[in-house]
């Protein structure tokens, strides 16, 4: 009877066999991989989503930045046009286009 249980228990081993089989030790090495590699795909796709947004981001920022320096030219053509500082000059500082006998050329 001693002879039974030790078959039995044998073939079963408690509650698996201490020495481990190549190829438990082969499946268990597979699938750490693929769980290593399925998260590797999850954190490069979270990843390439949040990059995408952040170039959306920037992409709408350069948007504005281009209309803005837009106005900002038409503004600086408005305030730098010939008419108005040869007004501004007139008005403010009272200046006054030289007369024909006021002119002098100054040669070298």
């Amino acid at each position: 009877m001693a002879q039974g249980r030790s078959a039995a228990t044998s073939s079963f081993g408690w509650p698996l066999r201490l020495g481990a089989s190549p190829l438990l030790l082969l499946v268990t090495l597979l699938l750490a991989a693929c769980l290593g590699s399925a998260l590797a795909v999850i954190t490069t796709s979270h990843l390439t989503r949040d990059q995408y947004a952040r170039l959306q981001q920037l992409e709408r920022e350069q948007q504005q930045l281009q209309t803005e320096w837009g106005q900002l030219l038409l503004e600086e053509s408005a305030w730098s046009s010939p008419a108005r500082i040869e007004r501004l000059a007139r008005e403010r500082l009272e200046m006054r286009l030289p007369e024909i006998d006021e002119v002098e050329v100054i040669r070298p």
